[in-house]
């Protein structure tokens, strides 16, 4: 296990964190210190209303915040964002609707029965990090499927062969959960609310890196964008002062970014740049959003994809649904050359989505 502790020259105590990544296990130093909520200069929170503005001075001042807060913790708070709470709500309610039934009701939709893994996993089956508990929750997961995709709907001949090669879709996790008549209707509906979101972010990313403002939009068509709902049991007192039990473990996520709705209970932490773990407390009517390592990679390392656990200490039951947001899984990028100079040479080669989804799947589920 990786917790040995270590003193530094100024006599900090640090513990040893280890994680895994798509070029085998990294670690981090982990400042021992107090838990304590973030600064906004940590994590700010960016009103991003302009990004919807006919002004492309307003467009760029979005950006260029998103940028500030992409290459400090690479994690920012959005508000104004243009999905109405109702949306969030209702989403909320129906994933514990699902999550309150007997295990074995919900096994009718258990995700190992199907071919692309969407639908539930059960408590005590995932551990993100295996220097840390089994992840103290249970998820269910839904992947992007173009039936349901308001730019692809009656369309759907349109897309290319390439792509339609890497969609894997099933209705298995709706034709199983037909005993809760909202369940599609509402996380689907959240779901297309953050894929407009997050593509309408991809182009302010795409401001912020100095690229035309519609850069990216070829590589978004048919985009790698699921959802979890994510089902956290409160962490018992007898094991809340253990630093190992978690919610889910210490990890970064894949992807380009990810988009992040958490209900009032919080337990969201963020390794800062110190090494010290700091809350992502909730705020009313925000998203959280975190880089992912592929807008890492393509950035040179510009861009920071932070290391974020979940602690569910709060005495309730705690729902977050994030969504995972990446290009077309047939898409392949290298390091951008607004992202290259003198001083910075291109770090990396380019590589597909999905060979980069596949390796981080396989190191993460990989024991070493």
């Amino acid at each position: 296990m990786a917790t040995t502790s270590t003193t530094t020259s100024k006599s900090e105590e640090y513990s040893l964190l280890r994680l895994s990544s798509a070029n085998g296990p990294v670690y981090r130093k982990i400042k021992i210190a107090p838990l304590r909520d973030a600064r906004p200069d940590e994590i700010p929170l960016i009103d991003i209303s302009g990004i919807y503005s006919t002004s492309l001075n307003d467009r760029k001042s979005v950006a260029a915040q998103i940028h500030n807060a992409a290459t400090n913790n690479g994690f920012f708070y959005v508000k104004n964002h243009g999905i109405d709470g109702s949306v969030m709500k209702a989403a909320y309610e129906s994933s514990l609707e699902f999550f309150r039934q007997p295990d074995e009701i919900k096994q009718k939709v258990n995700a190992e029965l199907s071919p692309c893994l969407n639908g539930w996993k059960p408590p005590k089956t995932q551990r993100i990090n295996e220097a840390e508990s089994i992840d103290v929750r249970e998820t269910f997961s839904f992947r992007y499927n173009p039936i349901y995709d308001p730019a692809v709907v009656g369309n759907l001949e349109s897309i290319p062969a390439e792509t339609r090669e890497s969609l894997v879709t099933n209705e298995f996790c709706w034709e199983n959960t037909t005993n809760l008549p909202n369940l599609k209707k509402d996380i689907i509906n959240y779901w297309r609310s953050t894929l407009g979101l997050a593509r309408q972010l991809t182009r302010s990313f795409a401001l912020a890196l100095s690229l035309p403002e519609t850069d990216l939009d070829s590589k978004i068509t048919y985009p790698d964008a699921g959802v979890g709902l994510n089902y956290y049991p409160s962490i018992p007192p007898s094991s809340s002062d253990s630093e190992e039990q978690v919610s889910i473990g210490s990890h970064t996520d894949f992807q380009l970014f990810t988009i992040l709705w958490q209900d009032s209970n919080g337990g969201l932490q963020v390794l800062n740049r110190d090494g010290e773990w700091i809350n992502a407390a909730p705020i009313e009517g925000t998203f959280v959003v975190n880089i992912g390592d592929y807008l890492q990679r393509i950035t040179n390392d510009r861009y920071i994809s932070t290391v974020h656990r979940a602690r569910n200490l709060s005495g309730k039951e705690r729902i977050s649904m994030p969504m995972f947001f990446g290009f077309n899984l047939n898409e392949t990028c290298g390091v951008l050359d607004s992202c290259v100079d003198e001083e910075h040479p291109r770090k990396y080669e380019p590589i597909s989505c999905k060979e980069w989804v596949e390796l981080r799947v396989k190191a993460m589920h990989t024991t070493e």
